[in-house]
């Protein structure tokens, strides 16, 4: 299924004037094959990896959402502006998901993001309302480890006050040892631009600038 949108932003450092779905990937074999620059979105079930991937290109249902945590199975590909592309991994941390589905999806991102070449920087998400999960801290410690280039988004920052807003944003930090956390919102696209500005500067240290 091919499903293509055709837009332009403004607002946003970057121009986007295309963005499409191009495939779901459920094995190694099933990834895009040139080397055309990746960016990642990682975290747990029902974060909002999909409302932050339509807010970023400014587009409704691009990505799919839904209320039911783990809907997310495989690795979806995004093609952005003909030139790089946008991967929704698979959610981590549902536990009513069967062990066995759980343990192929922590195989199928681990594999992606060890053995991909092609990955500039991986977004990881965090709700900013709660603290991290302890997925969420072995996720960022193995990013770390492996020196993944990435920032930390901490979703949802619409449904705080601006106090408790600054309070969970500073434990965030600590928690994740994180150099770069932006505070985001689907609904008020607050941090839109500083996610893309992420993403640019991922780009021209790849030498390849949108």
């Amino acid at each position: 299924m091919l499903v293509t949108c055709h837009l332009s932003l403004v607002t946003v450092l970057m121009k986007v004037v295309s963005a499409e779905f191009i495939k779901s990937a459920f094995e190694e074999s099933d990834w895009p094959r040139d080397e055309r620059p990746e960016i990642a979105f990682l975290g747990r079930s029902n974060v909002g990896k999909s409302s932050l991937i339509n807010s970023l290109l400014g587009v409704k249902g691009l990505a799919r959402t839904s209320s039911t945590p783990g809907r997310t199975q495989s690795l979806n590909f995004f093609l952005i502006n003909n030139r790089f592309r946008f991967v929704d991994l698979p959610g981590y941390g549902y536990a009513r998901v069967p062990k066995l589905i759980r343990a192929t999806w922590g195989e199928m991102a681990t594999n992606y993001l060890a053995k991909r070449n092609q990955l500039m920087l991986s977004i990881q998400i965090v709700d900013s309302r709660h603290e991290p999960t302890t997925l969420d801290l072995q996720l960022n410690e193995w990013l770390a480890a492996h020196a993944k280039p990435r920032i930390v988004v901490a979703t949802k920052s619409d449904k705080l006050s601006n106090n408790e807003l600054r309070i969970n944003f500073e434990q965030v930090k600590r928690s994740l040892n994180a150099e770069q956390v932006v505070a985001y919102s689907a609904t008020t696209k607050r941090g839109r631009e500083d996610v893309w500005r992420a993403i640019e500067e991922a780009m021209r240290k790849m030498g390849d600038r949108p």
